[in-house]
């Protein structure tokens, strides 16, 4: 998935932005970063991915620089996944994202998902790249998060169920690290 620096394809952005997240399960895991889940486990739960896949996607949003590891556990060695820069700067493409998912994915009556509250001006953020009441350019350090009692619900539901069938990089090989 990582981009070929000695002989692109293609001179278009869009293309090779696709090239490194242009499926469904890596969005999912930035996803996950961006919401804070730092760990293999929950990213796993969350995302509903099989151990193979998140280890996959992991691994080549390291190589591609989005991410970091960190070691959180030395006996047994296991790691935390943090965004870098780079992946931080992914951040507006997520809000648009969940904008667009928001407007025309919903059923009739469904609210939204998550709320935010822009920490700058304290008022609700709406759904972005601006904020709805002051007009800046939201940011995810300035953002408070508040999951609507169904979604908090359906992520707990997922970590319940994902409970006994804890898979971990190592398990698969470490194949994330």
């Amino acid at each position: 998935m990582a981009v070929k620096q000695n002989s692109p394809e293609t001179l278009c952005p869009i293309s090779r932005a696709e090239s490194v997240v242009g499926d469904r399960w890596t969005v999912l895991v930035l996803r996950e970063l961006f919401m804070r889940s730092h760990r293999f486990d929950e990213i796993q739960a969350q995302t509903g991915g099989t151990p193979q896949m998140v280890a996959a996607r992991l691994k080549s949003l390291e190589t591609d620089g989005l991410i970091e590891r960190r070691a959180y556990s030395e006996r047994p060695l296991r790691h935390e996944y943090h965004l870098t820069e780079k992946g931080q700067a992914f951040y507006p493409v997520i809000l648009a994202l969940r904008a667009w998912g928001e407007t025309w994915c919903k059923s009739e009556g469904e609210t939204l998902a998550v709320r935010y509250t822009h920490q700058t001006c304290g008022h609700p953020a709406g759904l972005g790249p601006l904020c709805e009441h002051c007009g800046e350019l939201l940011r995810r350090e300035e953002l408070i998060s508040e999951p609507s009692a169904a979604y908090a619900l359906e992520r707990q539901a997922r970590r319940d169920a994902f409970k006994g069938h804890r898979a971990t990089p190592e398990a698969v090989g470490d194949k994330a690290g």
